[in-house]
């Protein structure tokens, strides 16, 4: 760990989340916030020994809550409530989207709504700060009640029970605790709701989506303006006075990103003159800032829900200051479950228009100049032929993703539970958009450093040219075919990583 998230009164930052989540940053909690947990507890211990029964307390759960629980059997019924609720199906989750959801879920106990002991908190802390990730499978949760099946996996490692990771090996819980210092929990009253009644998962993977779609759309405005500028179409559409007659921001921001990055190239500058014929470029460059820009504005609807999110207190019930204990409803997702489906629409049109470009780079009758398929003996040689067709493939799929989940709900728990958000289905597939996305821009960006190449002995912009620069650090130059895949892939950890926007700020 790098450097420690504080938890205190204050709410946590996107930023805060991406780095527990990616392994840069620990947690601690503040003296402040012991105290506030150890206050609020007093009210549940209370309830817990008063005749009236409370739910998440003295009851059972879901359709189960018209019965009444003693409190020699409470105990048990913390752990069976666990147990069953970790009933999750399929492979295992990213690390990141775990460790993603347990520091969100510490947030909210941290909170001191949910009535958890200190302990319990200080433990799930621990497990953090110990890189013990525990194992959460991709399907149990229908984003309403909160993610209640991943967040039980959790809560099941935290008891000592289940299966982890333990940096890389995967091992039964009780053994990586032992090996880590840390004691399994034995859960009290009211903290196996407080441990998985949330919206943690499907949150915490729109935060790392968000993360890395600003990455992705700052990499495609200079995917797009290498692809202009080996199709040698002009920046003109790019200008400020244009682009200010229509003034979406995010489409000021790419706009000005794609005329910056083309300043002082030469081949850009060698059709201006009054030998050039076109008058119009194609929509899939004309066009890209308004593409580009309108995803950037959906993006930041999206942190408007999120930042919402994060400073939100979500269980049920929760324990108010005054010491009620009060039902509600604020652990459906449908808040975060919109977005999360609603950022899948443009990622996927990013990625489509991205596609259209390399396309025409292939394409002899619209490349200008360009040898078929950026192929060094075409004919002989494929090129970039079947990249474009893994692209349409990426692309197909990103658009399946598009549609949303949250319009379908199946009710569930004997009908207590009639109407769920499936936010959770909607997280899973924007993070399998934004890797698609990845991909695509990958193919791009290798197509328009070769495309580039070929244009010599002009020479691209200063930006443009530094960063196909970047990409021959990895991949080779124009030549006779070669094994293409792992190359596409060596482009995609430049973009993952990146580095590609670090070779911008540089030139």
């Amino acid at each position: 760990m790098v450097w420690t998230v504080r938890l205190d009164s204050r709410p946590v930052t996107r930023d805060q989340v991406v780095a527990v989540a990616r392994g840069a940053a620990g947690v601690e909690l503040s003296e402040p916030v012991l105290k506030k947990l150890a206050l609020t507890r007093q009210h549940v211990d209370a309830l817990a020994d008063a005749e009236d029964p409370t739910y998440g307390v003295s009851t059972g759960f879901g359709a189960l809550a018209i019965r009444h629980i003693p409190p020699d059997r409470r105990t048990a019924l913390q752990r069976s409530l666990i147990r069953s609720h970790a009933a999750g199906a399929g492979p295992a989750v990213e690390p990141e989207v775990v460790r993603a959801l347990m520091f969100l879920r510490l947030r909210t106990l941290a909170s001191g709504y949910t009535g958890v002991r200190p302990e319990t908190a200080i433990a799930l802390a621990g497990l953090l700060n110990a890189g013990i990730v525990p194992v959460v499978p991709e399907y149990g949760s229908l984003g309403c009640s909160g993610d209640l099946a991943p967040l039980a996996a959790v809560a099941l490692a935290l008891m000592g029970e289940g299966e982890v990771f333990d940096g890389t090996v995967r091992k039964p819980a009780a053994d990586a605790l032992r090996a880590a210092g840390l004691k399994p929990v034995t859960l009290a009253e009211k903290e196996g709701l407080a441990l998985t009644n949330g919206t943690d998962g499907m949150l915490g993977m729109l935060v790392l989506a968000l993360a890395d779609l600003h990455r992705l759309l700052d990499t495609a405005d200079l995917t797009g303006a290498m692809s202009v500028e080996a199709l040698l179409a002009t920046d003109r559409a790019f200008a400020a006075d244009l682009q200010g007659l229509r003034p979406h921001p995010g489409q000021a921001v790419s706009a000005r990103r794609m005329f910056a990055a083309l300043q002082g190239s030469e081949i850009v500058a060698s059709h201006r003159g009054p030998d050039c014929t076109r008058v119009q470029d194609a929509y899939s460059l004309r066009c890209a800032p308004q593409v580009h820009g309108a995803a950037r504005d959906t993006v930041g609807h999206g942190e408007l829900v999120a930042d919402r999110e994060l400073a939100s207190a979500i269980d049920n019930p929760v324990v108010l200051p005054d010491g009620r204990v009060e039902s509600n409803g604020n652990f459906h997702g449908a808040p975060v479950a919109y977005v999360l489906d609603f950022l899948a629409i443009p990622t996927a049109d990013v990625a489509s228009i991205a596609e259209r470009r390399t396309d025409r780079m292939l394409d002899i009758t619209r490349s200008h100049g360009l040898p078929a398929f950026l192929a060094d003996d075409p004919g002989v040689d494929s090129g970039y032929m079947i990249a474009q067709y893994t692209q349409a493939a990426v692309v197909s799929e990103l658009k399946r993703l598009a549609v949303p989940s949250s319009v379908d709900s199946i009710p569930s728990s004997a009908m207590q539970e009639d109407h769920v958000s499936m936010g959770w289905s909607a997280a899973r597939k924007l993070c399998r958009a934004v890797d698609g996305l990845t991909t695509v821009l990958s193919i791009e960006l290798l197509s328009a450093a070769r495309a580039l190449d070929f244009r010599a002995p002009l020479r691209p912009a200063p930006v443009t040219a530094a960063v196909r620069d970047l990409v021959r650090e990895r991949v080779g130059g124009p030549g006779p075919d070669r094994h293409l895949a792992p190359e596409i892939a060596a482009v995609e950890e430049l973009v993952r990583s990146g580095r590609i926007l670090g070779a911008l700020a540089d030139a």
